[in-house]
């Protein structure tokens, strides 16, 4: 079983960064693909980033693409989102996710097995 525990989340202005980070226990993560999603009030969970279990492979919501850069470190165990130039559409609650998987490219909630609590992201205007 895998724990996966966010951190990072907070309040920042429009234009601002933020560095999310996923900390796994419980299990190696270096076998898992993983992702992450987000959810705004009222709307569904959607697809933000995904990494290949190598790192070898990126995945990026449309929306996000030249502002966030997923990355993962196997030796720690961790998984980072880095969110640049963040706007306040992309306030939302973040969460980590995991699937056992040498497959690469899953950008549905479904396909991953594995969840986080979830940190807040506030983006002001």
């Amino acid at each position: 079983q895998v724990r996966l525990v966010e951190s990072g989340g907070g309040l920042v202005q429009a234009g601002g960064s933020l560095r999310l980070s996923c900390a796994a226990s419980g299990r190696t993560i270096s076998g898992y693909a993983m992702g992450w999603f987000r959810q705004a009030p009222g709307k569904e969970r959607e697809f933000v980033a995904a990494i290949s279990w190598s790192g070898g492979r990126l995945d990026y919501a449309e929306s996000v693409k030249g502002r966030f850069t997923i990355s993962r470190d196997n030796a720690k165990n961790t998984v980072s989102l880095q969110m640049n130039n963040l706007k306040p559409d992309d306030t939302a609650i973040y969460y980590c996710a995991g699937c056992e998987t040498t497959i690469s490219g899953f950008k549905y909630a479904y396909q991953y097995a594995y969840w986080g609590q979830g940190t807040q992201v506030t983006v002001s205007s």
